[in-house]
């Protein structure tokens, strides 16, 4: 048994946030400051209340009418988020029932900017045991929740969205390959250093990153792990039509599409007008790219992300 994308959509809250807009919010920034080092010009902010569950049912709404599909059909949901609506019940139960589905095996996956290949990669994984047959997987991030505002190299950096795939068993093979990995002995830098207890927040609540250290290892890894997923199922990397790296800074995707001897013309590119959506970022720009037309049936596309933990990894699909 194999599986395939059959649907997939995405939601971006509100109206698009321009760096000039949050230089007048009174960040200390400027367009030229932001978009020369990271190709950053606007990003979506979600109101205040908007969770990452409601991103979340937006995108997978659009992702079920793709497919040709309600919710009632899906026995399988998989958040990536790493801006979870609670503690707990997990963000997928809590889209579940905005879905109106009451049946289907309901978690999240936690991997920050890999989570969507994580997820995607365990959707594969049940569907190919035989266990489930139709899956929805998501990612969807309110980042702006855990950015220090204060901090202008961080917080011009990111934005809010979410994105959403349905994944259906199949004759022929969708997922080509997949590739996991984790390293947690960089877990320091990037993180959300903090924790609750005793109703009190404990450690740092908001976003820290090295970004030197961050921009170093995600260009070496994501190479690396793409010619991974290409060996797994025995293609060279030119055969991969289109490359979609976890949209960071496009100073990382230029170099990542060099390492992998790609034109940027092969490259899907969303961070500009996105910024950093986590998890939902690659879910954004597949579906970005199928509806402008570029992505076409038949074509592979090669997923890619890497995020705190640090966790990184790959699909391979044929679309």
């Amino acid at each position: 048994m194999f599986s395939r994308i059959t649907g997939v959509g995405s939601f971006l809250p509100g109206p698009a946030v321009s760096n000039g807009d949050l230089a007048r919010r009174g960040i200390e920034t400027n367009d030229d400051w932001i978009s020369s080092r990271t190709g950053i010009r606007f990003r979506h902010l979600a109101e205040n209340g908007q969770t990452a569950s409601d991103l979340g049912f937006e995108a997978s709404q659009r992702a079920l009418q793709a497919a040709g599909l309600t919710a009632a059909d899906l026995d399988l949901i998989i958040v990536a988020t790493s801006t979870p609506d609670f503690i707990f019940p997990s963000t997928a139960c809590l889209l579940q029932c905005k879905l109106g589905n009451r049946t289907a095996t309901a978690f999240d996956v936690q991997a920050v900017c890999s989570g969507f290949v994580y997820a995607l990669t365990i959707a594969e994984k049940f569907i190919r045991s035989g266990s489930h047959r139709r899956a929805l997987v998501v990612g969807a991030e309110v980042f702006s929740r855990i950015l220090d505002w204060s901090d202008r190299g961080t917080c011009v950096l990111f934005g809010d969205g979410a994105g959403a795939v349905v994944l259906e068993a199949a004759e022929q093979p969708g997922i080509l390959a997949t590739a996991l990995h984790a390293d947690g002995a960089h877990h320091d830098i990037l993180a959300v250093p903090g924790s609750i207890c005793g109703g009190l927040v404990i450690g740092d609540p908001f976003l820290r990153m090295d970004g030197q250290a961050v921009f170093k290892f995600a260009v070496r890894v994501l190479a690396e792990v793409a010619e991974e997923c290409c060996a797994a199922a025995g293609l060279p990397p030119s055969a991969i039509d289109w490359l979609i790296p976890h949209q960071a800074n496009v100073r990382i995707l230029e170099a990542t599409a060099k390492r992998m001897k790609m034109p940027m013309d092969k490259v899907i590119v969303t961070v500009d007008r996105h910024g950093n959506t986590s998890a939902a970022s690659v879910p954004l720009a597949l579906d970005e790219g199928l509806r402008d037309g570029r992505i076409r049936s038949g074509q592979r596309v090669m997923l890619e992300g890497v995020g705190g933990g640090f966790t990184w990894g790959a699909v391979l699909l044929q679309l």
